[in-house]
């Protein structure tokens, strides 16, 4: 992922069809673990937007707060996330 990020012009907030960017299908398809959590930091490194939200309007931070990722949830709400 990092190689994508830094070589290329790739969208990080592409909103896929089911209505996901990259960083809330890291939240949602995620453990909430150190590669996940790593993953998020990359993402976040190149702008992934963290109030971006899903198709229902719920956020990747509200994503990390329900499943109780702790450390996902404390790292978005400190890039802002709500």
């Amino acid at each position: 992922m990092r190689e994508l990020l830094t070589r290329t012009q790739v969208d990080v907030n592409h909103v896929n069809r089911l209505g996901w960017t990259a960083l809330l299908e890291a939240v949602i398809l995620g453990d909430g673990g150190e590669v996940h959590q790593s993953i998020i930091r990359l993402l976040l490194e190149h702008g992934a937007d963290v109030n971006l939200p899903d198709g229902d309007g719920v956020t990747a931070y509200r994503h990390a707060v329900s499943r109780n990722f702790t450390a996902i949830a404390a790292m978005l709400e400190a890039a802002g996330g709500r």
